[in-house]
């Protein structure tokens, strides 16, 4: 599987962590064995499995967010602007799904990318857009998608 799509398959959603246990925003920047991820300056993440001993029983109920990605991120990995995931009249729109946690918009791209057997290496650059405004080199794979849409992936 790809590298892209696993970005959050170990960690839940700080906000979420935080209103469930009621504690402060940055408490968990005291929490000295629990590594944090941050994505687009915006969201923060908390590593499943490494929460206070007195806070683990609130994993039970915490969103899975494996394969998925909040929509601003997304769209800044694949070189696209984030409307394509945020307006159902968009050509592509219905191809993802969708998951909300507390007010954060998520889309699942490890099962567009496994629908679509589009493999991805970890440094690899990803393009998704009309076929005609994608560049294809001699270096990258191109996945013919729905609606004259490809990805690009650049190696």
């Amino acid at each position: 599987m790809s590298y892209l799509p696993n970005t959050l398959n170990s960690f839940w959603l700080w906000r979420e962590v935080s209103l469930k246990l009621g504690v402060s925003n940055p408490a968990y920047k005291y929490w000295k064995n629990t590594p944090t991820l941050k994505l687009n300056n915006k969201y923060v993440f908390v590593q499943k499995n490494t929460l206070p001993q007195k806070h683990e029983h609130i994993e039970e109920t915490l969103t899975d967010l494996s394969g998925y990605l909040p929509i601003r991120f997304a769209s800044d990995q694949l070189h696209i602007s984030e409307h394509i995931f945020s307006y159902e009249k968009m050509r592509l729109y219905k191809e993802f799904e969708y998951k909300f946690v507390q007010d954060v918009k998520f889309v699942n791209i490890k099962k567009f990318f496994t629908e679509f057997g589009i493999r991805v290496n970890k440094n690899s650059i990803v393009q998704l857009g009309k076929i005609k405004d994608l560049e294809i080199t001699v270096d990258s794979t191109f996945y013919n998608l729905k609606n004259d849409y490809g990805i690009v992936v650049y190696e």
